[in-house]
């Protein structure tokens, strides 16, 4: 029987994937696969028998990549589940930087004992004039799953589209409009667009990266929109910018003392992926992650181990090793194979940064002292016995 834990509720159509073989248990102590979405990791003591953590999201800086890399916990994400709803929400928040919708919505509500609110309307209505996006230039900074969806749908608005990702991916370069332009220095979006849309992840390389730097650069009517994470974008640079006017609006989903209730900046509480529609997308991808994981010892959409896929087992045992991506490390194994009279029938070995996994097909059944042999060698994070 495999356990699993989730940390946050997830969704339920997700959970019911789970079938006979898996129980929930309250007690991550007891849990062999751990669901969770924005609860922080990072103070919790990991339990031994954890081997897989899954994200029902694509961000993951609440969870500890590295230290769970070392104790042999494959740690997924879902990348692209969420990327629609993401999408929507950035299409609205360019609508509302554009129109003032929200000063109009409220002039309605504080005007709503007002008997001919009507005719005070049209003469009050010039206030919240505002402009059209179609024809302005928008700087897509990221083409992942959710900047592709961004640039295709404001292509769709008429709005001139730039686009900028220096390492995009076969596939999203195929699903990427043809009217999208692209772009070999960030600060030329910096410098010519009227609105600006950043989709990174958040790394070190990638923290502040809209600094005061690029926010000088901007054109005054600039609109900036942050629907990826808060890091990204040195915030009170922005705010300072925004009470000098030389950048106008920001348009934000991340809500914090810094920027809340600041001149010009357009907040909403981390509403991106909160939709029914998301939720459930990210809760079934991540089932059939850890499932996957567990079932097969297949890899697929980890953020600290290499995707790797062998597939359904038909020999008699299948053996999964983490371990530090060193050279030498299959002749070890192989050793050890060999001593206990198991063959090879066939295997695969992936590495990812310091970090590697390899998969073996075996034509015997292995025993607890050969899991104890290899599980020995210090460059070994864990062993599982798949079948």
């Amino acid at each position: 029987m495999i356990s699993y834990a989730t940390l946050n509720p997830i969704a339920a159509c997700g959970l019911d994937l789970f079938d006979k073989k898996y129980k929930k248990t309250d007690d991550i102590n007891d849990a062999d696969v751990c669901l969770v979405r924005s609860a922080s990791m990072h103070e919790m003591e990991l339990p031994d028998k954890l081997v897989a953590v899954a994200r029902a999201g694509a961000g993951v800086n609440n969870i500890p990549l590295e230290d769970c890399a070392k104790k042999g916990i494959v740690v997924f994400n879902t990348p692209g589940a969420n990327a629609n709803g993401v999408k929507e929400l950035v299409i609205a928040g360019m609508l509302l930087a554009a129109r003032d919708v929200i000063g109009g919505i409220n002039w309605c509500l504080d005007n709503a004992s007002d008997e001919n609110i009507g005719k005070t309307a049209e003469k009050a209505k010039k206030n919240f004039a505002g402009t059209e996006i179609a024809g302005k230039k928008l700087g897509v900074i990221g083409l992942g799953a959710i900047g592709v969806k961004v640039a295709n749908a404001a292509v769709d608005l008429g709005m001139d589209v730039y686009g900028y990702d220096p390492y995009v991916s076969v596939q999203a370069a195929w699903n990427l409009s043809q009217s999208v332009k692209h772009i070999a220095n960030v600060e030329d979006i910096y410098k010519t667009c009227d609105y600006i849309t950043i989709h990174v992840p958040l790394m070190d390389s990638t923290k502040g990266m809209i600094d005061k730097a690029a926010i000088d650069m901007m054109k005054s009517t600039a609109v900036v929109l942050n629907f990826a994470r808060d890091l990204l974008v040195d915030e009170k640079a922005m705010v300072q910018a925004l009470s000098d006017e030389t950048i106008a609006k920001y348009v934000t989903d991340f809500a914090n003392s810094t920027t809340v209730g600041k001149k010009n900046v357009i907040l909403t509480p981390h509403l991106g992926a909160s939709t029914e529609e998301s939720e459930d997308n990210c809760a079934i991808m991540a089932v059939k992650e850890v499932r996957e994981y567990m079932e097969n010892g297949n890899i697929k959409n980890s953020v600290n181990y290499p995707a790797c896929d062998m597939g359904v087992c038909d020999k008699a045992a299948r053996v999964t090793i983490l371990h530090e991506n060193v050279k030498g490390m299959i002749n070890i194994f192989s050793s050890v194979f060999a001593d206990a009279g198991i063959n090879i029938e066939d295997m695969t070995s992936k590495s990812k940064g310091d970090n590697a996994y390899t998969m073996f097909d075996l034509d015997a059944t292995v025993t607890d002292e050969v899991v104890a042999k290899i599980e020995g060698h210090e460059k070994v994070y864990k062993v599982r016995i798949v079948k």
